[in-house]
């Protein structure tokens, strides 16, 4: 077997945290691998040591033959490795050749613009990636966005490419051509090391496998040999077969009211000129019931959610909270009014990553009691609800003061889950709200939004992971072109229709 990587006993601590623990990985030449874990169990750490982002505290790596000590990124590049971050390193208002360049001595001190196009072209090609080297990155979705790093990543000269989560946001066929890139990556030779929590992805394109849980290798597979429901008990620790918590209930009062919402185009958000964002949209929600959204990204989910939450000022329509018209309140009032909102990215909206936890969680009541005392933050009462909050939603740190940076993806999401169920609210808006996270944390956040909707509180819930859609809601719609198709109660749900209309066939 001709071997690409070797990583042997490496260990890394940051303070009290064992993040790797005497670690060993091999990735063969012409081998796609996964490396899986839930949130927090050290693949992200296990990277960055590889890609020279930090170093060992013991342990060594061998990469094509030859001993690796990285000291940064650049050394990393320049060996042949390239790493696909979960979120993007591009400047937006730069083009896509001016993108592939940056940072890039081969470019040239006087830039070779036109031989950087000509190799974006020939390799964009051969990859079937489909990429105009003079776009802008702020005009290009997710998923041609992920293009421009996998351009930059073969141009550079990657024999071993290492892409965490790349499939959170992509369209069904995203996913494929990203993996039919993969494949031919490696028939060349080349190697992937493939970081996902969708199994049924790891399934379908990876080779073989290793499993962290806590900082430690717990398995190694081969993907033949193994099954998707072997996986998540080798992740987690636990069985997570058992069906989720649903207690069947008549909807209650209308707490949610949406007649006529319409948002035309333009960068604001607000009236201006080009296409609909939205078109018409209408709907009820209950007391005590879900309505899951499907849709693929880009198809008015955001717009949604955001004139909902205040975010956006729709063009026109009228939305109510409990019979009150909150179309033009502040985002301050629909809180105060009873309204719960979990954004989307975790790392730019719904926290402060340099902010303590304690801090995250109140972010939203701090001038309310118990964190507001006469005129002065109550900071005993701050360490005391997050304190509490840590304790119910079993958030893994250190304690309520560290920052929330320093935390895995899947518990800064508990913290975002604890400050916006903690609310209790009346309503609550979730949108991917387990964009990125492992199964176990994936349930986790299953089980509390289903216990908030047994406890008589109203979930709209947007995904594009249909399998959650199907388990959540009581009632299931489509966004498709910005419009809401197909609502019907769960047990009436047509999965070809709601497919057909994901794609964008008319219901």
């Amino acid at each position: 077997m001709n071997v690409m990587l070797e990583m042997r006993g490496i260990s890394k601590r940051f303070g009290t945290v064992q993040a790797n623990r005497e670690v060993d990985l091999t990735v063969p030449a012409g081998c796609i691998v996964a490396l899986l874990g839930e949130n927090g169990s050290g693949k992200s750490t296990l990277m960055k040591l590889l890609f020279g982002m930090e170093r060992p505290d013991s342990g060594g790596i061998v990469f094509k033959g030859r001993e690796f000590e990285p000291a940064g990124p650049r050394d990393a590049i320049a060996a042949g490795i390239g790493m696909i971050h979960q979120h993007f390193m591009l400047v937006e208002s730069m083009s896509v050749v001016d993108n592939v360049m940056l940072g890039w001595t081969e470019a040239g001190t006087w830039l070779r613009r036109g031989e950087m196009i000509r190799r974006i072209r020939e390799v964009s090609a051969r990859y079937g990636l489909d990429l105009d080297p003079h776009q802008w990155v702020r005009d290009l979705p997710f998923g041609m966005r992920q293009r421009i790093e996998i351009v930059k990543a073969i141009v550079r000269g990657a024999d071993l490419l290492i892409l965490d989560e790349p499939t959170s946001n992509l369209s069904a066929p995203e996913v494929a051509g990203l993996m039919t890139v993969m494949r031919r990556m490696r028939d060349e030779g080349r190697s992937v090391i493939f970081i996902s929590h969708k199994l049924g992805e790891v399934m379908e394109i990876c080779d073989e496998g290793i499993v962290l849980r806590d900082g430690s290798v717990v398995g190694h597979f081969d993907v033949a040999a193994v099954t998707r429901s072997e996986l998540a008990r080798m992740m987690v620790d636990r069985d997570l077969d058992s069906a989720a918590d649903r207690t069947e209930r008549p909807p209650g009062e209308v707490l949610l009211h949406v007649e006529g919402l319409g948002l035309d185009g333009g960068h604001s958000g607000g009236a201006g000129s080009g296409l609909p964002l939205l078109g018409n949209i209408g709907f009820s929600l209950h007391e005590g019931e879900i309505l899951a959204i499907a849709g693929i990204d880009g198809n008015g989910q955001t717009e949604l959610i955001e004139c909902l939450a205040g975010l956006r000022t729709p063009t026109r329509g009228v939305v109510t909270l409990a019979g009150v018209d909150v179309t033009f309140a502040s985002v301050k009032e629909r809180l105060a009014a009873g309204l719960a909102y979990i954004p989307v990215d975790r790392a730019t909206t719904s926290l402060i990553p340099a902010m303590s936890i304690e801090d995250n969680l109140a972010m939203r009541d701090f001038d309310l009691a118990p964190w507001k005392r006469g005129t002065w933050l109550d900071r005993a009462a701050f360490r005391d609800v997050a304190t509490q909050r840590i304790r119910d939603f079993s958030i893994a740190c250190a304690g309520p003061e560290v920052p929330a940076r320093t935390l895995s993806g899947g518990n800064q999401q508990k913290i975002v889950i604890a400050r916006e169920v903690g609310r209790q609210p009346r309503v609550l808006l979730a949108a991917q709200p387990t964009w990125g996270l492992d199964p176990g944390a994936t349930r986790f956040v299953i089980d509390q939004l289903l216990a908030l909707r047994n406890a008589g509180a109203a979930v709209l819930y947007v995904s594009s992971e249909l399998e959650e859609v199907m388990m959540l809601g009581d009632r299931i719609g489509v966004m498709s072109g910005g419009m809401l198709k197909g609502v019907v109660r769960r047990a009436e749900v047509d999965l070809t229709a709601i497919g057909m209309m994901m794609a964008g066939a008319p219901n």
